[in-house]
């Protein structure tokens, strides 16, 4: 659990491979709790070569031996103790290493990436970690539509990274999700497996190292489709609650499951914000409900774990 731990702060971990969709649902949960009230750090940042030097090194961006990883771990320590960095800057459009950037500790800490578990001191450091893992399918279309819209890549050059790095994400990235108090996995619908927005599935692994909101009040009476709670085990065995949010849920049946994440949070409801956005194939914004409850369900222990349910 978190050491030296500063009261007023609470950081979130997420992680997850490469385009698994850390960013987006970041952004969700800074709108949710007050971006003014919360501080992003991206572990991307924290790379320790040029996108050229890795290259000449054979290096990929998923290798801990490619990124700064006792410095990430100083910082994170640091942000633990409500202490300021200057945290380094990785540019994703040219591939080089920018001035660094001075960061103040804020109530909400939010720190999303590829290697935020990699050690012991750094998982100490949160109050939440979150894994993600969509499916894999998604995870490419997702890539190679923010590589190529985004960062400047062709296709075909996304392709080549992905098949470079095929054996970096489950040597490095997958071993990560064990230390996560919750597991999300978004998935294309059985009938649709092109969609990549607004209609994913979504699946909550929830593991019992965090209290969770007692969500039995959504399953209770009639008109209970889209969103189903059962009792499970995980692949370790170990048992675990899963939750999963259809993207083919009513706006009503999603407002009524948001109603009750607020009322669950009345300390919270000043910070009520518009969320589960996310840009489309076309870089068009787009609105999904599970994203919305997945952000909300996040921020709910975040707000918790500031008011100090959470056991240090």
């Amino acid at each position: 659990m978190p050491i030296n731990r500063v009261k007023d702060i609470v950081i979130l971990g997420i992680v997850g491979d490469s385009a698994s969709g850390k960013t987006t649902l970041s952004d969700g949960i800074a709108a949710i709790l007050g971006t003014d009230r919360v501080a992003t750090i991206c572990t991307d940042d924290y790379h320790r070569y040029s996108r050229r030097e890795r290259a000449a090194l054979g290096l990929s961006a998923l290798d801990p031996r490619a990124n700064h990883i006792d410095i990430l771990e100083q910082h994170l320590k640091l942000l633990r103790q409500g202490q300021p960095i200057l945290k380094p800057v990785y540019n994703h459009h040219t591939g080089e290493l920018d001035a660094p950037q001075y960061i103040e500790p804020r109530p909400y800490i939010v720190v999303e990436g590829l290697l935020g578990y990699t050690t012991r001191a750094m998982r100490d450091c949160y109050d939440v970690k979150l894994y993600l893992e969509p499916q894999e399918e998604l995870r490419v279309r997702w890539k190679v539509q923010r590589d190529t819209t985004r960062r400047g890549y062709t296709r075909e050059q996304v392709l080549e990274s992905l098949e470079k790095r095929r054996e970096d994400s489950p040597a490095f990235i997958h071993p990560q999700r064990t230390f996560a108090d919750v597991v999300v996995s978004f998935s294309p619908p059985d009938d649709n497996h092109q969609e990549s927005g607004a209609r994913l599935n979504v699946r909550h692994i929830l593991r019992p190292t965090l209290p969770h909101p007692d969500l039995t009040p959504l399953l209770e009476g009639a008109g209970q489709a889209g969103i189903h709670l059962e009792l499970s085990r995980d692949r370790d065995g170990k048992p675990v609650d899963v939750l999963e949010i259809d993207g083919a849920i009513s706006p009503e049946r999603a407002f009524r499951v948001e109603e009750l994440l607020w009322r669950l949070l009345p300390e919270a409801s000043h910070l009520r914000r518009s969320v589960g956005r996310f840009a489309d194939a076309d870089n068009r914004e787009g609105q999904s409900a599970p994203l919305a409850l997945t952000q909300l369900l996040t921020a709910y222990h975040m707000v918790k774990a500031a008011m100090g349910v959470h056991a240090i």
